[in-house]
């Protein structure tokens, strides 16, 4: 009898444990995957289209190819065989694919901890796999997905302007979270610059799951947002640089001198911007960068030159700024400028004659330059450089923009470690040295002296459709105000009076061009020669680099075209010919009225 409730108390507890355990494993399991059906949410980020970069007519510069991308079911790489029917499939439908690469790709992207789907083929263009898409669909191992690839319709074109997009990498992501769903983000030029517009806004698609992460309910749906960008661009005059700028390198800026926006600008030679979409091959990469004529560097903002004689409108500023020369006060221009036992020499071998800056300029005297300079020093001519724009950056709407070198003694001395010499004021004086200045601020210093205030140069005209304004500053000084008549009518004396350095190419020009050429020394003249070295007898990358700068109409004005032919050994030979050409092609299509042409005789 003891015993028999032992062995009933025994059996109790076991029913009592089983009946827990079968409430615990099977009852409260049906009762909390019914609570997970009812409650779970899942959210799906959907990635935007990037935004279009179009002209200031709303001409496409970059748009978005239509096409599929291909993936693998992950973990394949337990059954080999099954990974390789499917790559051998895939391959059937396109043979120029390359199966080994694709095997390649899967097996470094696949992860033991992703279930998501590894991409193989990044790109496919729509029409080529539409046909096959149903084929491709039905297989249970291969996920088929329509994306869309960034395309340059003009290729080369206003390459270092525009940039180009390239896959995203792990640096990208953590900076930018949204270039791991867009899978692109902008590398160079405007593509970079304004990379977080024109990536849009991520959409979302907020959906009620099972447990087994069937979709029971879609709750929200967030549709994504592209942004376009349009630009102060004219993709007509854009086409016409290429036709005007007949030298192997160099950099050219056309711009509306009211507010800054640029209608046109190159930095040559150009390259294919898609080629950087899906990845350049190294043999192409190589050419590029071992070519001396860089052109993978956009020499608009980050190429540095020496700006030869193109200083001299704001050198005449730093020396009325001075007080001790006056823009009416005479200099002599003779061959040279003696300074201790060094000769600086004039450009050319003139004879002796005081000059005026009118006079300097529109020969180019560099000996007046020489003597203003030892007169004022470079204490009072560096600040006055960097107001018109020298040493420091022009705002301008493009990555990585340099600033260039005004030298000083402070410069020198924490550069160098070295002290400042008279000579290298003298240097200074016609932007030699260690003066440097990319061509966007040589731009920028132009359209102050056409206009009588500053200006940001920039490429962007509207955002989404919203105009963007830009409102000149007013910078100069009662007296540089003045004086500012006398710059300009050296300029004009340059392009419109003979004897100027601009006048046999300028002078016969649809429109009246106030100007100033520069040559800038690329390797410097040994004391021991006793005349300087023509151009034409030193090797091609010895040689001057040329400038042009000018404004126009001179009666009224507003447009500056700046040239840089690099090595072209003569300003008013090299670059002169060309600014003519881009402001006669501003005349024939409407830019300048037609009150302002010439009356042909």
């Amino acid at each position: 009898m003891r015993m028999t409730i032992v062995y009933g108390i025994i059996a109790l507890v076991w029913i009592i444990l089983l009946t827990r355990v079968y409430y615990l494993s099977i009852k409260s399991n049906e009762y909390y995957e019914q609570i997970a059906e009812k409650n779970a949410i899942k959210t799906d980020y959907i990635a935007p289209v990037r935004g279009q970069i179009l002209d200031k007519n709303g001409k496409p510069l970059a748009v978005n190819k239509l096409g599929f991308e291909i993936s693998i079911k992950p973990h394949l790489r337990r059954n080999m065989s099954i990974l390789d029917n499917e790559i051998n499939f895939i391959i059937s439908i396109f043979p120029d694919l390359n199966a080994t690469r694709l095997k390649r790709e899967y097996i470094k992207n696949d992860s033991p901890y992703s279930q998501d789907f590894v991409n193989v083929v990044n790109f496919l263009d729509y029409d080529r796999v539409l046909p096959h898409f149903a084929r491709l669909n039905l297989r249970d191992n291969i996920d088929v997905k329509p994306v869309s690839i960034r395309h340059y319709p003009f290729g080369n074109l206003a390459s270092h302007i525009i940039g180009y997009v390239g896959r995203a990498n792990l640096k990208d992501i953590e900076t930018n979270p949204l270039s791991k769903l867009t899978n692109y983000t902008g590398r160079s030029g405007i593509e970079r610059y304004y990379n977080e517009i024109l990536q849009g806004i991520e959409g979302q698609r907020v959906t009620k799951v099972t447990a087994l992460n069937k979709i029971v309910e879609e709750v929200e749906y967030i549709e994504p947002s592209s942004i376009d960008i349009t630009l102060t661009m004219d993709l007509e005059l854009q086409k016409y640089l290429y036709e005007a700028f007949d030298r192997p390198a160099g950099a050219v800026i056309v711009m509306d001198a009211i507010d800054g926006s640029i209608l046109a600008a190159a930095s040559l030679p150009e390259y294919d911007l898609n080629q950087f979409v899906t990845g350049i091959s190294q043999s192409d990469w190589n050419e590029m960068m071992n070519s001396p004529d860089h052109p993978f560097t956009n020499k608009l903002v980050n190429a540095l030159y020496p700006p030869g004689s193109v200083v001299k409108m704001a050198m005449g500023m730093a020396f009325f700024e001075s007080g001790k020369i006056g823009p009416t006060t005479k200099l002599l221009c003779d061959p040279y400028f003696e300074l201790g036992d060094r000769k600086f020499r004039n450009w050319k071998n003139y004879g002796s004659e005081m000059m005026t800056i009118v006079e300097a300029l529109r020969d180019s005297c560099d000996t007046y330059f020489y003597r203003g300079a030892y007169n004022v020093g470079i204490e009072v001519m560096a600040p006055v450089l960097k107001k018109y724009g020298f040493g420091v950056k022009t705002g301008v709407d493009l990555p990585n923009e340099y600033i260039g070198i005004v030298p000083d003694a402070q410069w020198k001395k924490a550069r160098l470690n070295q002290p400042w010499y008279q000579g290298d004021t003298i240097n200074t004086s016609i932007g030699q040295g260690s003066f440097l200045a990319t061509p966007m601020q040589v731009a920028r210093d132009t359209a102050i002296f056409a206009m009588g205030y500053d200006i940001t140069p920039h490429f962007i005209s509207s955002i989404g459709g919203v105009p963007q304004e830009w409102i000149g500053k007013d910078i100069l000084t009662q007296k540089e105000k003045s004086a500012l008549k006398y710059i300009r009518e050296g300029m004009y004396a340059v392009a419109n009076v003979p004897g100027g350095t601009g006048f046999r190419v300028l002078s016969p020009s649809k429109v009246t061009i106030a100007a100033k050429s520069g040559t800038a020394q690329v390797v410097g003249i040994s004391q021991e020669d006793k005349e300087r070295i023509k151009e034409s007898d030193m090797e091609y990358y010895e040689r001057s680099h040329a400038w042009m700068t000018g404004y126009a109409p001179y009666e009224n004005p507003r447009y500056v075209v700046t040239v840089l032919v690099e090595h072209g050994a003569s300003g008013g030979g090299a670059a002169g010919p060309i600014l003519a050409r881009i402001f006669d092609k501003l005349a024939d299509m409407g830019y300048i009225d037609e009150k302002y042409i010439k009356k042909r005789k």
